[in-house]
């Protein structure tokens, strides 16, 4: 039975987290494929490519990553001190920077809502538990919105 992302990180117990991620039905995330004969060694560079950007633009330091055929390793770190010092105002700018903020929230930081329904449901999408911040973990165990940080340990890759 699947398990919240919550559940299974604490920066309590540790900052530092070893992810995988895989491609399903016998897909290629890089390299040649033996069975269809194409190649995917483009999809490396964007890999590492959108890894460095995500890092830059959340408090996650990407300790260590490998990119292989079928599937990659990340060894990460979260800063939830980077990530606590940050204001409102530089999270959403930093979530903006990968994704379309929604248009209450783009308001909201303009100073522009007026209505109260709407500032209330924008200080509801603000809220840790509500607001897709966090990549990993969505809130620290204070409940406090993290996001992640430019900052990256060393980079190993294996080809």
């Amino acid at each position: 039975m699947p398990t919240a992302r919550k559940n299974h990180v604490s920066l309590d117990a540790t900052p530092y987290y070893h992810c995988i991620g895989r491609c399903v039905r016998r897909a290629f995330l890089w390299g040649e494929d033996p069975i269809s004969g194409q190649d995917f060694s483009h999809r490396k560079r964007w890999v590492t490519e959108r890894l460095a950007e995500l890092s830059r633009s959340f408090a996650v330091n990407i300790c260590a990553y490998a990119v292989m055929s079928n599937h990659y390793h990340l060894v990460l770190h979260l800063d939830a001190a980077q990530a606590r010092s940050w204001s409102e105002a530089e999270v959403a700018h930093r979530w903006e920077l990968l994704f379309s903020l929604p248009l209450l929230l783009q308001k909201y930081l303009k100073d522009e809502l007026t209505i109260k329904a709407e500032i209330r449901v924008a200080n509801y999408y603000k809220t840790p538990t509500h607001s897709p911040i966090h990549p990993i973990t969505k809130t620290s165990e204070a409940g406090q919105a993290l996001p992640t940080s430019s900052k990256e340990c060393t980079r190993t890759s294996s080809t």
